[in-house]
């Protein structure tokens, strides 16, 4: 492996210091690099275009925290490039390296060794006012949300065609293994193996005692109505997917999510295995 392209969140690596340096030794030891800084925005999230990635690229590492390596692998999916991230944030469940190993990653990187790890990835669109709107991807999750202060919402949740469950909440997230330490884990959804294909479902601030998170298996295919709790049915809520803004749903209205056709690509170099990688994260976590 020789072409190399970084992508950092400038927030979370002060004036490019590391970034610059990861570059330099990439460059220093007969490798080509480029990287772009970019930034979170309050209403517009991470700004990346994928037309940016160089040409012959072979790997993306995203210098910053799991919010960086998730949107960077969502907006690079068409290019099948594979992404490894460098944790410069918190916890960081998903970025295996950090400012002290990433030099011994790029000498295996170089020399090809690696294992290249195929993660599930959701698939899902609006029917709104009985039309289907456009469809989307994420590497991570979808999040149904109120919209508007004080309004709980009901979501009538179907699983193939089958009734499951209603939760009255202020909203919900169904999330992939590796979404599972995002949003969902925050919620107080259950952290799965990176691995695995399945789909969790966490409610948002649940309004009853016995709502809890739902573990799927990834062939189902979910359903989600928008359902009323007042005479006016003028509830209101908001799609995401990714993080990104979708869509906004009226009382009726539906979202369907299924596992994705099409997977992402991580890199991974050690031999650890995802408990050890637990362990420790919970540990630097605690």
């Amino acid at each position: 492996m020789k072409h190399f392209f970084i992508v950092t969140n400038e927030q979370k690596d002060e004036e490019l210091r590391l970034t610059r340096k990861v570059q330099q030794y990439i460059v220093s030891q007969g490798g080509v690099c480029q990287y772009q800084a970019i930034q979170k925005h309050e209403t517009e999230g991470y700004q990346l275009d994928p037309r940016d990635l160089p040409e012959g690229c072979e790997c993306v590492i995203c210098i910053g925290g799991d919010g960086t390596l998730i949107r960077t692998a969502h907006e690079f999916l068409k290019e099948e490039v594979p992404v490894i991230g460098v944790n410069r944030g918190h916890v960081g469940y998903l970025c295996e390296l950090d400012s002290q190993t990433v030099y011994e990653a790029i000498d295996a990187l170089r020399k090809d060794t690696y294992m290249i790890e195929e993660r599930m990835m959701l698939h899902g669109y609006c029917i709104r006012g009985g039309m289907q709107q456009e469809s989307h991807r994420a590497v991570n999750d979808f999040v149904i949300h109120r919209s508007g202060l004080g309004q709980v919402v009901n979501l009538i949740i179907s699983v193939n065609g089958e009734y499951l469950n209603t939760y009255s909440a202020d909203g919900i997230i169904i999330a992939t293994p590796t979404g599972s330490t995002a949003y969902s884990m925050s919620a107080g959804g259950p952290i799965v193996d990176r691995k695995a294909q399945l789909f969790v479902i966490t409610p948002i601030s649940p309004h009853s005692l016995n709502s809890r998170s739902i573990v799927l298996g990834g062939e189902d295919e979910i359903t989600i109505e928008i359902g009323s709790r007042r005479l006016e049915r003028d509830e209101r809520v908001e799609v995401s997917f990714a993080g990104e803004s979708a869509a906004q749903l009226a009382v009726g209205d539906r979202v369907v999510i299924r596992r994705s056709t099409a997977s992402t690509k991580f890199l991974k170099l050690s031999n650890r295995s995802f408990l050890e990688i637990l362990r420790k994260k919970m540990q630097e976590g605690s």
